[in-house]
């Protein structure tokens, strides 16, 4: 089947790309920095100098270097293909996927420290990595862990500020309140109204960073109970790891979805700094606003039908799948009703990226986590089908550049297996992810004192007059 052949292609590839000595001496040099410093603090501020010296080298000897042509359809286009973001915690390749501080997702499964041997990555781990570009060691995640536990307690006014709108609001839109309502507490504002030097900027960043990540579970948490369990509260414990004691506080203590809680926060963490809340995050904190501030306006921008939303739309539209065709539809059937999909006007959730020209390795090991854990669930086995169907139906179209799943396609059936049925939160699941992504790139924008985004913009008019000039030179 073409599923299976995709992804025995994909197991090679990353055979032959893990035999590459770069790539090895890559992932070895990584380890080799491994330190048995506790303190995730005191090991920035030995990497920040160097960081910011390698900044100053290269703009005084590349600045002026070209890094390629812009286009019109570049200009009008979404500035797709346009190179204009400095993004330090992740890189994402058309072909390959995304790679955290080099590491690939199944290589960070494979050397981040789990909570059981052989299970998914702690996000602590991840956020150390993204961090400072080292593979921590289980101890360092272990201190990181209980020093988020202890920074995650949520003053009243910001339930009381969810609590005044009403419970029928869009989880993001209570997700988002809650985290602006954090912000009275913002230590970079203090500091700022303070007159704290430039060159500190980023220790009190680091500090509502490391906050604002402890606390977004509890407020998302929150918000979850109080739409859909009568307001019945789960407290946090703190004898459990970030992505457990998450899965906890939402009513779910199964061990296998907590372990699923661990992987969706590592592979929802980071995809680069062009996507909308990326982007939205760092053009905010370019402007010296807080990290709530920067923060909340990401999520924002997170709550689009064209970005984080699709993982609400996904499993909505396979539940109609199911509702008009039944669980045992068949290929035939099912490749009937995604040409009645495209023929309405609508899209494929959960199919095409903007960058990716492959399937997204974050479908891959969803695949593979459902495989391990739940092989027999209807819906994952109508996922399974759909990747069979969808991608020839929409090469066939003509329109798609990429006719493959996202991360989307497959997130919302192994939370709906576990119980969390409630499609229209699950954007809040991505927006706690992503504080480790966002929030790691705000530190070090500050540290390397990355300066105010103001890119250049142009009317029609002007496209029009420069274009005519261009073609009759």
């Amino acid at each position: 089947m073409v599923f299976f052949r995709s992804v025995s292609a994909l197991t090679r590839l990353r055979s032959r790309v893990g035999q590459q000595s770069s790539l090895s001496n890559s992932v070895r040099w990584i380890q080799m920095q491994s330190s048995t410093d506790m303190d995730l603090k005191s090991q920035l501020q030995e990497l920040i100098p160097e960081q910011q010296d390698r900044l100053k080298k290269l703009k005084s000897e590349h600045g002026k270097v070209q890094l390629g042509n812009i286009t019109v359809d570049m200009v009008i286009g979404g500035m797709r293909g346009m190179t204009g973001l400095l993004w330090e915690t992740s890189l994402l390749d058309p072909e390959e996927g995304i790679r955290f501080r080099g590491l690939s997702i199944p290589e960070c499964q494979k050397v981040l420290p789990a909570a059981q041997s052989g299970g998914e990555p702690l996000p602590e781990g991840l956020l150390w990595l993204l961090l400072t570009g080292k593979v921590p060691s289980k101890e360092q995640v272990e201190a990181l862990s209980k020093d988020l536990a202890n920074r995650a307690a949520v003053p009243d006014y910001v339930y009381n500020a969810i609590d005044a709108l009403p419970s029928t609001a869009h989880p993001m839109t209570q997700f988002a309140s809650g985290v602006m309502a954090l912000q009275v507490q913002s230590e970079f504002q203090k500091a700022y109204e303070n007159g704290i030097h430039k060159s500190k900027f980023w220790e009190p960043t680091y500090e509502d960073c490391l906050n604002l990540i402890a606390r977004v579970p509890v407020v998302a948490a929150y918000v979850y109970r109080r739409m859909y369990k009568n307001g019945d509260f789960v407290p946090s414990d703190k004898s459990l790891d970030y992505g457990a004691n998450f899965s906890h506080m939402l009513g779910f203590d199964d061990d296998k979805m907590k372990e699923l809680m661990r992987l969706y926060i590592t592979i929802h963490s980071d995809h680069e700094g062009g996507n909308v809340s990326a982007h939205t995050g760092h053009l905010v904190g370019s402007a010296l606003s807080d990290p709530y501030l920067s923060f909340a306006a990401a999520l924002n921008g997170l709550a689009g039908p064209l970005h984080g939303l699709a993982n609400q739309e996904v499993l909505l539209w396979i539940k109609s799948v199911v509702e008009e065709c039944g669980e045992n539809i068949s290929k035939d059937q099912l490749k009937e009703y995604v040409w009645k999909t495209l023929n309405s006007g609508k899209v494929v959730p959960g199919y095409g990226h903007g960058v990716l020209r492959k399937t997204d390795p974050r479908y891959v090991c969803q695949r593979e986590f459902a495989l391990k854990h739940l092989p027999d669930d209807p819906l994952f086995q109508l996922v399974s089908k759909l990747y069979e169907v969808v991608p020839p139906v929409l090469t066939e179209l003509g329109k798609v550049k990429n006719p493959w799943p996202n991360v989307d396609a497959h997130s919302g059936v192994l939370l709906n297996h576990y119980g969390l049925t409630e499609a229209r939160y699950y954007t809040v699941l991505f927006g706690v992810s992503r504080s480790l992504g966002i929030c790691s790139q705000l530190i070090w924008d500050r540290a390397l004192g990355l300066a105010l985004e103001r890119p250049k913009s142009v009317t029609m008019d002007w496209l029009d007059a420069f274009c005519k000039k261009a073609s009759s030179a």
